[in-house]
């Protein structure tokens, strides 16, 4: 069992340790689709990851094509402000990627057009200056609805 959580080109180092940490207690892989905005060597990255680095399954990407290629078989969604459909509304499998945009841009247009049938969102307040949550905390708010989905296997 695993949850595949998916980073298009991160910025923030802070923002990809915290999800370190949650992949690691959640038994969930990392994928991270280059180029990123920090060293995976960055001091914030270690610090906010912590002593999880050891507990991660993470592959590291070039870019957008060599994850696509290495990950043929997967069932795809994206999480982004522009969906319609709720997260919580989607029925996941095992073994699923969720891909999450980099923090000032999101994802480009040929992704969010690849997966139009699986786009979800996590709803927010209807206001132009609450433009998104912060990504480690979107990643937690999905991941944590898979692992009920499917009833927190390995868990407890």
């Amino acid at each position: 069992m695993a949850i595949n959580i998916v980073l298009y080109q991160p910025e923030i180092p802070q923002n990809t340790g915290n999800i370190v940490r949650t992949c690691s207690i959640t038994g969930s892989r990392l994928h991270l689709i280059k180029p990123l905005g920090f060293s995976v060597d960055d001091k914030h990255l270690k610090r906010a990851g912590l002593d999880y680095w050891e507990l991660l399954d993470i592959n590291i990407y070039e870019n957008s094509d060599e994850f696509f290629s290495k990950n043929l078989d997967g069932n795809f969604y994206i999480s982004t402000t522009k969906a319609s459909r709720i997260y919580s509304e989607m029925k996941y499998e095992d073994e699923c990627f969720i891909i999450f945009g980099k923090e000032t841009a999101g994802l480009p247009e040929e992704i969010h057009e690849r997966f139009k049938d699986t786009r979800i969102k996590i709803p927010m307040v209807d206001n132009t200056k609450a433009r998104s949550l912060n990504l480690s905390n979107s990643v937690s708010i999905v991941v944590y609805e898979i692992l009920r989905q499917l009833n927190f296997p390995g868990m407890f």
